[in-house]
């Protein structure tokens, strides 16, 4: 029920009209937590990416199988940082409300450098995120999927 929701629900996206108040404070509390995220991947902080994501978040990372739950985005983080110094720079080109959903599409440009020494490895990719409102207004990701550019 949910994809046919979201599939109608972008489907009749195509008209902007101007955003209500309580719509701009969502997209704005949405962007600030994409943004937390970002400074925690600058920080090499995967316990702070992953409280950013409900408990049964899905992780789908290119190249590897989709992963499920807070535990399992924090680990996969987590192998990230014991390998690399990361510095990312993303945000969102574009977010949409509907209720208590969401979706962000932004852009990400990744730089891993190894503890161990070597090539600084860069990467250039785009996303989305589902996002969804808790109970105590907060926004969390429910799904978040990304492919390189390159």
């Amino acid at each position: 029920m949910f994809g046919v929701l979201v599939i109608l629900w972008m489907g009749v996206s195509g008209c902007n009209p101007p955003l209500k108040k309580d719509e701009a404070s969502d997209i704005s509390a949405i962007k600030a937590m994409s943004a937390a995220r970002a400074k925690a991947f600058n920080e090499g902080n995967a316990a702070e990416i992953a409280i950013h994501f409900t408990e049964e978040g899905v992780l789908m990372a290119p190249g590897a199988e989709a992963t499920f739950g807070r535990a399992a985005v924090e680990a996969y983080y987590r192998s990230i940082f014991d390998q690399y110094v990361t510095v990312l720079e993303s945000g969102y080109e574009e977010v949409k409300v509907s209720g208590d959903m969401a979706f962000g599409r932004g852009f990400a440009k990744v730089k891993l450098t190894p503890h161990a020494g070597g090539d600084t490895l860069i990467s250039t990719a785009k996303y989305i995120n589902i996002l969804e409102r808790q109970p105590d207004g907060a926004w969390l990701t429910t799904h978040d999927i990304w492919n390189a550019n390159e």
